[in-house]
């Protein structure tokens, strides 16, 4: 349940910034929209959403392993498949392309690199939706294992 609620959570906080928050930030000057993108990554490290974030990438391991070890249980199937989507789509991702790419956006801001803010939007936003699908995918799967699990 921690897993499909914390896939939720996340899957919703991605289509936010896919749908509307990149865009109006997009909308705004360089300066302001760099300068307000920083702010959001400042504020955002903070213990709830890393309870959420970290706890349901922790959570996917457990489950994951657990799926493996019990394969013939009900929902082991969906739990493995949740498991590796948030995994790799949302914990792996934000790892490997979003940390980075806001590390390199903070630099620019604080040398007025300007030019910077562009190249940082067409990166970064085609993997945050590969985040939102893979995430909500995540979260189906939970509550499908967990609806496997409920009717046996």
């Amino acid at each position: 349940m921690f897993s499909a609620l914390g896939a939720g959570l996340m899957a919703g906080l991605f289509f936010a910034f896919s749908v509307f928050v990149m865009t109006a930030l997009d909308r705004l000057p360089p300066p302001q929209g760099m300068a307000a993108m920083n702010s959001i990554n400042a504020a955002i490290l903070n213990p709830v959403f890393g309870l959420v974030f970290a706890g349901t990438a922790v959570a996917s391991v457990i489950l994951a392993f657990g799926s493996i070890v019990s394969w013939d249980a009900d929902g082991a199937g969906y739990l493995l498949a949740g498991s590796l989507l948030y995994l790799t789509g949302s914990f792996l991702i934000t790892l490997t392309v979003h940390v980075p790419l806001n590390n390199r956006l903070a630099a620019a801001a604080s040398s007025a690199g300007h030019e910077a803010w562009k190249p940082y939007l067409a990166r970064w936003l085609p993997w945050n939706h590969v985040r939102t699908v893979a995430t909500l995918a995540a979260a189906a799967c939970f509550i499908m294992a967990f609806r496997q699990v409920g009717s046996s």
